[in-house]
């Protein structure tokens, strides 16, 4: 049994401490940039995929897709709100598209899983994107057709509009940078992010 426990503590998405939370928007855009939402299993995997994209400015993890207000860590990854771990993505579109931010959702993910990312499942890890007006909705839609092309399983990938993103809590943002020697991240995030790199380098960012 203490076995089992210590394997769930070492593949979990999770922290423990008590951290103060930080709700306020933690970057500063200037008018030309714009947001997008993606939802593919733990929010720190995501977040360092999309910062590697050359004109992503900053990515935010936090929660979106639910009904609660102020949601915390605590409850999202209990599943008790209807929240997803989500990105917010600030990106200027004059550097890289919408289109090429699809693109690197379905690369860096496995679409098909239902609930869930490896080895994080649930609701609050499924694979969605949260759209904020009709261009969105179609691009993502016809991503997610042409995506379908290439397997054979169902692409589960929700598509919903936005009701609205709260930023999680501080400890949260930039944990792989922050925290390259985390078990969790070592294992699952690094790796994640070093196949999206192999998949598309055309979109990285210089060194």
């Amino acid at each position: 049994m203490m076995r089992i426990l210590m394997l769930m503590v070492f593949f979990a998405c999770t922290n423990n401490e008590d951290y103060t939370l930080n709700k306020e928007s933690v970057a500063v855009i200037d008018e030309n940039m714009k947001r997008a939402y993606f939802a593919s299993g733990c929010f720190w995997c995501v977040e360092a995929v999309y910062e590697s994209v050359h004109g992503v400015h900053e990515a935010i993890s936090g929660y979106a897709g639910g009904d609660e207000a102020n949601p915390t860590y605590a409850q999202v990854s209990a599943g008790m709100t209807g929240h997803t771990e989500t990105v917010e993505v600030i990106y200027d579109p004059r550097e890289v598209s919408y289109e090429t931010l699809l693109k690197v959702f379905y690369a860096s993910h496995d679409p098909t899983t239902v609930n869930g990312q490896h080895p994080d499942y649930g609701r609050q890890y499924r694979s969605a994107i949260f759209y904020t007006n009709e261009v969105e909705m179609r691009l993502a839609r016809e991503a997610k057709a042409e995506v379908q092309k290439g397997y054979e399983k169902p692409v589960v990938t929700e598509i919903e509009p936005l009701k609205r993103f709260w930023p999680a809590e501080s400890y949260h943002q930039d944990y792989e940078e922050n925290n390259p020697n985390n078990p969790y991240v070592r294992r699952v995030s690094i790796p994640r992010l070093n196949r999206f790199k192999e998949a598309m380098p055309e979109v990285l960012k210089e060194d």
